[in-house]
């Protein structure tokens, strides 16, 4: 009887697979890289399989996102691209992702198998064999494609947007966006996460926070065939590293093998000077951007052939309109991409690469729309009451506005080319689009002039890394000579590059590695912007506003102007304790590294000082009137200065905050440190003791006559307390920090507590209860800085 029941359930599951070939006549059928099925009975696709053990790529990205940059699901956000292949096992199709971390590059099979086998792989699904006919296997890729791949959920609760999971009764296949290539298959998916809200960030950009729904894209792409040529990399190159293990290396060389991320692109004659591509790059702009937005991306964008025709390419980088008829996620395309979100957000450019040669297959770039409009309010501001005659004054803001965005595209498609961070090249003349640019604004016979506000083309440094990657050389041509050449020529122009992890971090040491700056010398630039903006402000009236606006609104265009030294500061800070390097290889020439001298130290303090100096940074009286409270429906947003007075506009609290964000850079316990290390080494150099007492002489020694700029001053001075108590109390220094910082905090407290004046008597306290109790100290936070850079988290700007 068992047996009778077995040979039952065997005929029937042979039955069943039998029959699903015969019903796929009624599915809708897409022809391409892979054929597959759409059952529209039941919501089902059903994928062909003709070759196992076969590699190909499969990618994972957003087609649709959640719109808000703090979360960071945007829409066209690439996944990681996976290099996979089916292989049987038992009545399964395996999807295996193999480990291309560690390789051996030999023709030993066994040695290869070695390597293979020492390190894990990674198995990202099981399809159950629907049918196999004439060794073509048919499975439902149904389950695959309907999950998520993308980490949306995970996502959501990192961010603390709540606990969401996928609803798959209201999820579905997209078929408009599901399509067959003969290189490539496109599946789209309308996912629906259910979940209980707990962020304020998921609430403001969906309709039903309950139910988040965001659409998630596959791709199965064949890979390029073997005639890409891999290029070395080098760290002066400017160019982003691809690398894995050879376990085939010889024990004399090293293990990590390191390539430059690239296009593929080759000359047609590449022995002639000047030569057309055999496959041009060409990029498309999303059909979805506006004018006269529009216009400037594909200006600034082509910017990048000129790059190229330096290295002897004729028309070799293109930049198109995106067919109507074409999708982004198209891997047939490289696209710049107009994404909207609710706040004003960071740009990127991503790359889907070949993870076994590091070629770039397509590129991909993400513009946020708000971006322009920060630029635009930047340019209000300064100007002088450009709205006092008429309203529709704003062609010298637009202009500004749109020269920024020109950049901007040339910038993200250098990403997209393989191409990383400048942050040195404000100090060549703008010399990279790779950097980011602060606008270059000048006084002009008492006006504002933005004219040179932004680069207007490829810059010098921007052809060098061009010329590493994309050079084409003669026949018999030692490659690696002429590329070294390529970079040394760049030095003895006096070119430099410097990357994110110099430059990014607060207390990051490098003195011309630096973020939204300008000029050669960092605090000459500071003290000229602080002139500049000082002419500003005091132009600044009601007329930086149109008629019918209510005056809630000039707060939010003033904020711009008043923290426009913010990043100038932290350039200039840098040069405190600051150190010139390269990216030196043996024998090139250059500087490995050198502490700044210290006659430029001192020359940083005393412009980094004006920045703590009421008279300075105060806002004038005399602007007070122009800021009442917020009108109805115009609330303070995170882009507002914060205060401690309730509805009214606190002019001392937005002083505490300018004052804050100066001492955070100049007491960073590192930077205090360094300055420890640089005079122990060298006595004439500027210390950490010379730090403390310099700073202390122009705060809270310094004395005003007018009672408001006193006031200011005071709230600028204790948080220079709060912070030589932080460095006393802080356990990641040199102890040596801790005991000068200790016996600053001594020497104030025994000079104010004896005096008559309040605020004086009230430090000492402060010092006395640390001393009491050290280990239990925290920094009390000043008002939070408004966002200066676009809001969230990328790797770009």
């Amino acid at each position: 009887m068992k047996r009778t029941l077995l040979l039952l359930a065997i005929l029937s599951a042979f039955t069943a697979l039998g029959q699903i070939t015969d019903k796929m006549k009624d599915f809708q059928k897409y022809d391409g890289f892979f054929p597959f099925y759409y059952d529209s009975s039941n919501d089902k696709v059903y994928l062909e399989v003709k070759e196992l053990e076969k590699d190909f790529l499969y990618v994972y990205s957003l087609s649709s996102g959640i719109g808000s940059n703090d979360i960071g699901l945007d829409r066209g956000q690439l996944g990681n691209e996976q290099v996979v292949f089916f292989k049987k096992a038992g009545n399964k199709l395996l999807l295996i992702q193999p480990n291309l971390r560690y390789r051996a590059l030999t023709d030993n099979a066994l040695e290869k198998r070695s390597v293979e086998q020492a390190f894990a792989k990674s198995i990202l699904f099981g399809f159950k064999i629907e049918e196999e006919k004439d060794g073509t296997y048919y499975i439902d890729l149904t389950d695959f494609l309907m999950q998520d791949a993308h980490g949306v959920s995970e996502r959501l609760k990192r961010t603390k947007q709540g606990s969401y999971s996928l609803d798959k009764s209201k999820s579905a296949f997209d078929l408009e966006r599901t399509k067959a290539f003969p290189e490539n298959v496109e599946f789209d998916l309308m996912l629906t996460f259910k979940g209980a809200p707990t962020g304020n960030y998921i609430r403001s950009v969906t309709p039903n926070p309950e139910l988040v729904t965001v659409s998630q894209h596959h791709s199965f792409i064949a890979l390029p065939d073997e005639g890409f040529e891999m290029r070395d990399f080098d760290p002066r190159s400017g160019s982003y590293p691809f690398s894995y293990y050879d376990y085939a290396t010889p024990v004399q060389e090293s293990l990590i093998k390191r390539f430059v991320t690239r296009h593929r692109l080759e000359k047609k004659d590449p022995d002639a000077a000047m030569s057309q591509a055999v496959e041009p790059i060409i990029y498309y702009l999303d059909n979805g951007t506006p004018e006269p937005v529009r216009s400037a991306l594909l200006e600034g964008g082509r910017w990048w052939n000129q790059a190229f025709e330096s290295i002897g390419y004729q028309d070799a980088f293109q930049l198109k309109m995106l067919p109507d008829d074409a999708d982004p996620l198209d891997v047939r395309y490289n696209v710049i991409q107009w994404v909207h979100r609710s706040t004003r957000g960071w740009s990127y450019g991503s790359s889907i690469t070949d993870p076994r040669t590091g070629e770039i297959i397509k590129g991909h770039v993400s513009l946020g729309s708000l971006r322009i409009r920060q630029d635009f309010l930047i340019a209000q501001a300064l100007m002088d009451k450009p709205f006092a005659e008429r309203d529709d004054n704003d062609e010298a803001m637009l202009k500004m506005a749109l020269a920024r965005i020109r950049q901007l595209s040339a910038h993200e498609i250098g990403h997209t080319l393989g191409f990383a961070h400048n942050f040195a090249a404000s100090t060549n003349a703008r010399a990279s689009v790779m950097d980011y640019p602060h606008p270059y604004i000048s006084l002009k016979n008492g006006q504002i002039d933005f004219s040179e506000a932004y680069d207007t083309g490829i810059g010098e440094w921007d052809k060098v890394t061009v010329g590493y990657s994309y050079s084409d050389f003669p026949v018999n041509t030692n490659e690696k000579e002429a590329l070294n050449a390529i970079l040394k020529q760049s030095h003895q122009q006096g070119l430099r590059y410097i990357s994110d992890s110099d430059s990014r971090p607060m207390g990051s040491a490098h003195v011309l590695g630096h973020l939204w700056d300008n000029g050669g010398s960092a605090s000459t630039e500071l003290d000229r912007l602080l002139e500049l903006r000082e002419a500003a402000i005091k132009n600044f009236s009601i007329d930086n506003i149109r008629s019918g606006e209510p005056n809630s609104v000039l707060e939010d265009v003033f904020v711009p102007l008043y923290f426009l030294h913010r990043y100038q500061t932290e350039a200039a800070v840098k040069s405190i304790g600051g150190l010139n390097y390269n990216y030196a290889v043996k024998g090139d020439g250059q500087t490995v590294v050198e502490t700044l001298p210290a006659r430029d130290q001192k020359e940083a303090v005393k412009s980094v000082l004006k920045t703590l100096d009421a008279s300075v940074i105060a806002i004038p009286r005399d602007k007070l009137p122009l800021f009442p409270p917020r009108a109805i429906g115009y609330s303070r947003t995170r882009e507002s200065i914060d205060g401690k007075t309730g509805v009214s506009f606190d002019a001392l609290s937005a002083t505490e905050t300018a004052a804050d964000m100066t001492l955070g850079f100049l007491f960073h316990p590192e930077r205090a440190s360094r300055l420890i290390q640089q005079k122990s080494l060298d006595p004439t150099q500027l210390g950490l003791k010379e730090l403390f007492d310099t700073v202390i002489q122009g705060t809270i020694s310094k004395s005003h006559k007018d009672s408001y700029h006193q006031a200011v001053q005071n709230t600028i001075n204790y948080r220079v307390l709060m912070h030589l108590m932080n460095l006393a109390a802080h356990k990641d220094v040199h102890p040596r920090v801790n005991a000068l910082a200790n016996a600053s905090l001594t020497a104030l407290q025994s000079r104010l507590k004896g005096s008559g004046d309040p605020d004086a008597r009230e430090m000492a306290r402060r010092i006395e209860d640390f001393n009491e109790d050290r280990d239990e100290f925290k920094v009390i936070s000043s008002p939070k800085i408004p966002d200066g850079s676009p809001i969230g988290m990328a790797c770009s700007q």
